[in-house]
């Protein structure tokens, strides 16, 4: 027996994330700072075990695919694509065009573009920069930042290859990494590159202790999502302090 139903207007529009296959952290941050305010629909990218620039680099053919497994009905207002260092490597307008190539959406964002952004509503110049990786790792992302006008003279990283140990590298660890450099003076802000990096409780510890704003990837990340986009979030640092006092 057929039964008839009814249908309902629209669902309103939606965020689209791309998650690295290998990660366990950004996904869970970001439905935490934009608790219940949007339609979140995530997809995972096949990603290397190892990060290198080769295992970076290859995730450009497999974007349009893992853009394409979104719903297809959904009306997209943005989609991110959750890899700073892949971002840096791909470049951020070929990131777009991938994306575009597999879903429809208004806006596409990624960490480095999302990173330079905040960096220009704080007219941040100069990061000290905090990787998990090998340093050759964040060449790419330095140059980019460099471009864009962002200098990164202060850098340090944890020069793990393995993503799956990132992910569990203690808060500890990064406070007491950031903290020193961010005490080699000379810049503005202090950023923890990586959407896996479990950072987003520590931020305004890091400011307090510091006295320098505190930018990570998967703050700037769901800050610049909720701009493009008109959504509100639970910002943490002086980043959110100074969205929701405009």
């Amino acid at each position: 027996m057929k039964i008839e139903y009814e249908t309902v207007p629209d669902l309103k529009p939606a965020l689209g994330l791309i998650v690295l296959q290998a990660d366990e952290t950004l996904e869970q941050d970001m439905r935490r700072l934009m608790p219940g305010r949007v339609e979140l629909h995530t997809t995972r990218i096949p990603s290397g075990d190892a990060v290198t620039r080769e295992t970076l680099a290859a995730m450009a053919s497999r974007l349009t695919g893992a853009a394409a497994l979104l719903p297809p009905a959904a009306q997209f207002d943005c989609i991110g694509y959750g890899c700073t260092s892949g971002a840096a490597e791909i470049g951020a307008d070929m990131v777009a065009n991938y994306v575009r190539a597999g879903r429809s959406t208004a806006h596409v964002t990624n960490p480095l573009t999302a990173l330079i952004a905040a960096c220009q509503n704080l007219s941040i110049h100069r990061l000290a920069l905090l990787s998990p990786y090998v340093a050759d790792v964040s060449v790419k992302l330095r140059d980019a930042l460099q471009i864009a006008g962002v200098a990164t003279p202060v850098f340090g990283s944890f020069e793990e290859p393995e993503e799956s140990k990132v992910v569990r590298i203690s808060a500890t660890s990064i406070r007491a990494a950031a903290q020193e450099l961010a005490a080699q003076g000379d810049v503005d802000a202090v950023f923890l590159s990586c959407t896996n990096l479990r950072t987003v409780d520590i931020i305004d510890e890091m400011e307090q202790t510091t006295g320098l704003p505190c930018l990570s990837s998967n703050q700037v990340l769901t800050w610049h999502m909720g701009q493009l986009s008109g959504y509100d979030a639970d910002i943490p640092g002086v980043l959110g302090r100074m969205h929701n006092s405009t």
